[in-house]
């Protein structure tokens, strides 16, 4: 197997109020856009969760051919949420998303993959030297030991793991406007107002 797509669900959602993952957007809950959005470019999708109960509610909604894994770590943090990923992935290369991203390009994916080819990781980065971990494909082992590594030293941010690999390949959002000209694939959804503007982009693609 060589692609899979990790979904990250089981964070707080502390600005939104309710698990984020579930919340409706056009008719769809959000995690079933991200899932919909990269489908055609990954063999096996993985949904990590935090709870049994958590598990229970994704199961109603996501289709019963993909993975939902209960994270066993007493730490909520998307790096753990990944190590419970990377740990279950059959994949040479994995996808590390965030539940909260409707947008998220098919293009840009695909770009990422083929990006990640020869190196441990291929990770969108801003002018500003920003960069997104939560929307960057890894080599599975390399970032696996790497995520294990910062865990251990009590480092909790992806950027911690992207650190210990030694070779990334970073992608200008300048380059992946070309091909996603509002670079959408990033917006993510933390609050109700982010989901009102989410429906009116929804509205106006439509409407197009």
């Amino acid at each position: 197997m060589e692609r899979a797509a990790i979904v990250l669900a089981g964070g707080y959602s502390r600005r939104f109020g309710q698990d984020k993952g579930l919340v409706s957007l056009a008719g769809k809950p959000l995690v079933a856009h991200v899932i919909e959005g990269v489908r055609e470019y990954v063999d096996e999708f993985l949904v990590v969760v935090s709870s049994e109960d958590q598990k229970a509610a994704y199961s109603s909604v996501i289709p019963n051919g993909d993975r939902i894994i209960v994270d066993k770590g007493d730490v909520r943090s998307p790096l753990v949420g990944a190590l419970t990923g990377l740990t279950n992935s059959h994949a040479q290369y994995s996808l590390l998303l965030p539940c909260d991203t409707p947008f998220v390009s098919r293009m840009v994916v695909k770009l990422l993959f083929e990006a990640c080819s020869g190196v441990d990781a291929a990770v969108p980065r801003w002018p500003n030297d920003y960069i997104e971990p939560l929307q960057a494909v890894y080599k599975t082992s390399s970032a696996l030991k790497a995520t294990r590594e910062a865990l251990e030293r009590e480092e909790m941010r992806p950027l911690s793991m992207i650190r210990l690999l030694k070779r990334t390949r970073y992608l200008s959002t300048l380059v992946i406007q070309q091909i996603n000209p509002q670079l959408t694939t990033f917006f993510n959804i933390n609050t109700p107002s982010d989901l009102a503007k989410a429906e009116k982009i929804i509205r106006k693609e439509t409407s197009t």
